[in-house]
């Protein structure tokens, strides 16, 4: 999940350099071009709604990627480790 989580950050990072270090020429309408292949031809909404898109994506690979770093596998909660110590120390309790 970490790996897909840092994927999705490259992947985003690298498409929005390339498509604003190409496209640096204004005009109503711009051709936006990545490596030198028109993609597409859009309006500044639309070249707006892009980089919203573009920015949720970019938001979604690092909440994946921070999820995927902190999650620990196989571990009990603190609660549930503090409860163990204490059964292992005193033994189980038998009240009923």
């Amino acid at each position: 999940m970490l790996f897909l989580g840092l994927l999705l950050l490259a992947a985003t990072a690298a498409f929005t350099a390339l498509a604003i270090a190409g496209n640096l020429s204004g005009g109503p309408y711009y051709t936006v071009s990545v490596l030198d292949q028109p993609i597409a031809t859009m309006s500044t909404l639309a070249v707006f709604a892009s980089g919203l898109a573009l920015a949720l994506l970019f938001c979604l690979g690092l909440a994946t990627a921070v999820a995927a770093a902190t999650h620990r596998h196989g571990a009990r909660p603190h609660r549930a480790r503090r409860t163990a110590a204490v059964d292992e120390r005193t033994g189980p309790d038998t009240r009923l």
